[in-house]
C-alpha cells in the first residue's frame, strides 16, 4: 500500500511539477522555426532547376501568458506565416511551435479539439470569414456547438457575446451584408471568443476600416485582452497602431525577426536600420507624437 501511495503522489508531483512549469513559462514559443516552399514548375523540379521560397527563415521566439505583442514588417516579411503557423494552418518545414511546452504537432496529432479551442484567428477581411446565407445567430451558434454549449444556451451565449464586442441583440437575425464592416469585424472576433480561447492572433484586423473604426477595435481588442487575460498576437503594417495597443513589438524583415523588445523602447531608439527604415517612413512620425489613429483611440477611450 505504502509502494502505491509513494508511486501515486509520485505522478502527481511529477504533474504538479509539469502544470506549474507550464503556467510558469511561455505560453507560446517557436523554435528554430522555418517555412519553405516550392518554386518553380514540374519541369524545373524535373531537371533538378526547381528552388524554394523560404517564408520563414530560423525564428525563435517566446510569447509570455498575457502579453499583447505587436507584429509588423512590410508585406512579405513573414508576419502572416508566422501567424498561420501559430494556430496550426500550416506545419514548419523545420523547428517546431511549442503551446505551454508541448509539441504542437503532438497536440494537433492526440488532442485536435482542445489545443484548437485555445488559440483562435482574427482575419483581416471578416466578411470572407461569414457564411454570407447564415444569420449572425446561426453562425455563432454553430462556433458554440463546436465548443460543446447545449442547444437551449445559444440564444443566451449569442446575446452574451454580441455584447462582449459592443453589439446589441439586433445584431443576431441580420445577414452579414446588413452589418458595416466595423460591426462585421466585431461579429468575427465575437466568433472566435466564443471558443474562450487562450491566445487571439488577430492579422491586420483594422487595416481595412476608417480611422474612427480602427480606434473603437483597438480599444475593445486592449479592453479585451485585460479583462479576459488573453494572450494578443496582433500582425499589422501600421507603427501607430501597434504603439497605442501593444506592450511589445517584434520587427520582421524577409523571414526573420530584425528586433524584439518593448514598444516604446523599440520606437523611440530603434538599433536595426530596417526598423529606423520603417519609422522614417512614416509621414508624421510616431515617436514622441500622436497620430491619427492614436488620438482617435484615445478620444473613443476617454
Amino acid at each position: 500500500m505504502r509502494t502505491r501511495d509513494a508511486g501515486t503522489g509520485g505522478r502527481c508531483g511529477t504533474a504538479g511539477r509539469l502544470l506549474e512549469a507550464a503556467m510558469n513559462g511561455p505560453i507560446l514559443a517557436l523554435r528554430g522555426v522555418t517555412k519553405s516552399y516550392p518554386q518553380g514548375g514540374f519541369l524545373d523540379r524535373l531537371v533538378g532547376a526547381a528552388s524554394r521560397f523560404v517564408a520563414l527563415d530560423d525564428v525563435t521566439l517566446e510569447v509570455a501568458r498575457g502579453d499583447v505583442v505587436g507584429i509588423v514588417g512590410e508585406s512579405g516579411s513573414g508576419k502572416s506565416t508566422l501567424a498561420s503557423l501559430a494556430v496550426g494552418l500550416t506545419r514548419p518545414t523545420a523547428g517546431e511551435v511549442l503551446l505551454d511546452g508541448e509539441p504542437l504537432a503532438a497536440l494537433m496529432r492526440d488532442h485536435a479539439a482542445p489545443w484548437r479551442r485555445r488559440i483562435q484567428m482574427v482575419f483581416q477581411d471578416s466578411s470572407s470569414a461569414l457564411n454570407p446565407r447564415k444569420t449572425i445567430a446561426r453562425c455563432l451558434a454553430e462556433t458554440l456547438a463546436l465548443r460543446g454549449v447545449p442547444h437551449q444556451a445559444w440564444e443566451a451565449e449569442t446575446v452574451a457575446l454580441l455584447g462582449l464586442v459592443g453589439l446589441g441583440a439586433e445584431t443576431a437575425p441580420r445577414l452579414p451584408h446588413e452589418l458595416s464592416g466595423g460591426q462585421r469585424q466585431r461579429v468575427g472576433l465575437a466568433r472566435a471568443l466564443a471558443m474562450k480561447p487562450d491566445i487571439l492572433i488577430a492579422d491586420e484586423p483594422v487595416s481595412s476600416l476608417d480611422v474612427s473604426l480602427q480606434a473603437q477595435v483597438i480599444n475593445l481588442l486592449s479592453r479585451l485582452a485585460v479583462d479576459l487575460g488573453l494572450t494578443l498576437l496582433f500582425i499589422s503594417h501600421d507603427l501607430a497602431v501597434v504603439r497605442t495597443l501593444c506592450s511589445r513589438i517584434i520587427v520582421m524583415r524577409q523571414g526573420r525577426i530584425v528586433e524584439d523588445g518593448p514598444c516604446r523602447d523599440v520606437l523611440e531608439r530603434p538599433t536595426h536600420p530596417y526598423t529606423q527604415l520603417l519609422i522614417s517612413s512614416v509621414p508624421r512620425g510616431i515617436a514622441g507624437r500622436r497620430t491619427a489613429v492614436a488620438a482617435a483611440a484615445t478620444g473613443a477611450a476617454g
